[in-house]
């Protein structure tokens, strides 16, 4: 793989793990159907991915991703699948990067890059998620709750979609989105120390 395909691999894995960390099973489902569709280039042959584009993995994915999205639609409820969708998150995040890495690149770089970009990217992404769902679910006791849900919902049709197409773009979002969750989280720690 030379620096050119590293890059734009880099980036898509990294905007797929950006938006799993909105939704886990949507951005690994469409990846699935790329693969499939011959529109993403990886050679999974004789690796961990060898059946990621199988027709089971691609129903089991698309099933999975309907009822996450329809569960984020019940209160409460949504708030206990964040309890299990943050590690499950960082999983498929770190996962989806490694397997658009996974060819010609060595496998220390591979999973280097999609631990610490895929993985990283993905859990704070989710822990943002979290926290405002939380924030909607105590002020509004969640009622407001879907409305998150829908937002959170589109980001990831739009990211994973954005970066399986246009992966650098989908880089530059995630960039923006790290730099305002940082700025973000920065402001609130020298206020609360203030």
């Amino acid at each position: 793989m030379n620096e050119f395909d590293l890059i734009i691999a880099l980036s898509m894995g990294i905007g797929l793990a950006a938006a799993s960390g909105f939704r886990v099973f949507l951005p690994p489902f469409l990846l699935s159907i790329a693969v499939r569709a011959d529109s993403v280039d990886v050679n999974l042959t004789d690796t961990p991915f060898e059946y990621f584009d199988s027709n089971i993995a691609i129903i089991l994915l698309g099933v999975a991703t309907i009822v996450e999205f329809s569960a984020y639609y019940v209160p409460w409820v949504d708030n206990l699948l964040d309890s299990i969708a943050t590690p499950a998150a960082a999983i498929a995040g770190t996962s989806m990067t490694a397997l658009v890495l996974e060819g010609n690149t060595d496998p220390v770089i591979q999973w280097s890059l999609a631990i610490i970009g895929g993985g990283g990217v993905t859990t704070a992404i989710q822990g943002t998620t979290v926290v405002t769902r939380g924030i909607s679910t105590a002020l509004t006791g969640g009622i407001a709750n879907p409305v998150v849900s829908t937002v959170e919902n589109i980001a990831s049709i739009l990211l994973a979609i954005i970066a399986v197409f246009l992966p650098v773009l989908a880089l530059i979002i995630v960039a923006i989105m790290m730099y305002m969750i940082i700025k973000k989280t920065t402001s609130k720690l020298t206020t609360s120390t203030v």
